[in-house]
């Protein structure tokens, strides 16, 4: 129950979300979008996706979440709620089978900085490939991501476990993976070099039945990032 390409401008809004779903609008190679998707599969949610051509914005969407951004998530009731680490919790909360988030509020909290010191990390993922397309020196950005990369690799040394939560995959591996995933769109990739733990996340993370249903080729990032940087994005690349 999904509609694959993007609806834009001038397209008719969808109808109500049928009973026993949950809609998620999204845009099938936006990492923020992913996060909400990982979560949703993974707790076995049934759902239906909605993808939104995040230049052209229909009128209706515009409406539901007047940022325009995706993830966002729509009842049978009609409730909307977005910002993907907003839409992982609500998820987490309204359908507690295979819990994500841990009980412990100390545990919750330690996630929710990690997000937080997460979210300093993202930016780097844009601007190392954007400003090397107009020839400038990147030098320092790449070694100040090298040093974030090890910090998180500290993160696994010092916890001692496999995953950022502990030994099973938890909700701040999903907020976290779908960066590592298009590391080599991003041409970061071998900045992974030398920190073995964040390597062998990467690898157990391609393990996880929700990322191997969700995953793109590595081509298929490079490919949909091209049209990206080059100013015009491709949305419905592959299609």
């Amino acid at each position: 129950m999904s509609a694959e390409k993007c609806l834009a401008k001038g397209s008719a809004a969808p109808g109500p979300v049928p009973e026993d779903y949950i809609r998620v609008y999204s845009m099938r190679f936006c990492p923020f979008a992913q996060r909400t998707r990982l979560v949703l599969k993974a707790k076995g949610i049934k759902y239906e996706t909605i993808n939104v051509h995040l230049k052209e914005k229909p009128d209706w969407y515009l409406k539901k979440n007047p940022l325009g951004l995706v993830p966002t998530l729509e009842t049978p009731a009609g409730e909307v709620i977005y910002e993907s680490p907003i839409t992982c919790e609500y998820l987490d909360e309204v359908y507690p089978e295979k819990k994500l988030l841990p009980s412990s509020p100390f545990a919750k909290a330690q996630q929710k900085m990690m997000l937080e010191h997460f979210s300093k990390v993202i930016p780097y993922f844009y601007k190392i490939p954007m400003d090397k397309k107009k020839g400038e020196d990147v030098s320092g950005l790449e070694a100040e991501l090298k040093e974030k990369f090890a910090k998180l690799n500290e993160d696994l040394v010092n916890k001692k476990t496999k995953f950022f939560g502990g030994d099973s995959i938890t909700m701040i591996d999903y907020m976290i993976w779908p960066w590592f995933e298009r590391v080599e769109a991003y041409q970061v990739k071998q900045f992974l070099d030398g920190t073995p733990e964040l390597k062998k996340w990467t690898e157990l993370m391609l393990q996880d039945s929700a990322v191997k249903a969700l995953i793109f080729s590595p081509d298929a990032h490079k490919a949909f990032f091209k049209t990206f940087l080059d100013g015009n994005p491709d949305f419905d690349y592959g299609l």
